[in-house]
């Protein structure tokens, strides 16, 4: 299996009923050909910033068309923590090597 790069995805949809919202978590966390990891919301400004695994940025694009769901930007990320900076920096980098669930 190919290792899936980390991106994020941004919706900016104000005004949009939370109903909406969870039907479409619902829907998206059956997902098989990706994963979506969490989500990052603000209510009040309809912004939403989803972390997902995927193969690619068109497999993203493909699977919110096909379930009508907007986006405003899709970007790949990489991640890091306050530890990683201290002294678990280079057990950080072996672990990275050997895992199969990491962005690249």
């Amino acid at each position: 299996m190919a290792k899936l790069k980390k991106y994020m995805v941004v919706h900016n949809n104000p005004g949009i009923d939370c109903e909406v919202i969870q039907a479409n978590w619902r829907k998206l966390a059956k997902v098989e050909s990706a994963k979506w990891e969490r989500t990052y919301f603000n209510d009040e400004k309809g912004m939403r910033y989803c972390i997902w695994l995927a193969n690619d940025e068109e497999q993203l694009k493909n699977i919110f068309t096909d379930m009508d769901v907007s986006w405003e930007s899709i970007i790949p990320v990489e991640e890091t923590l306050p530890d990683l900076w201290g002294e678990k920096w280079q057990e950080h980098l072996e672990a990275e090597k050997t895992a199969d669930t990491l962005g690249d």
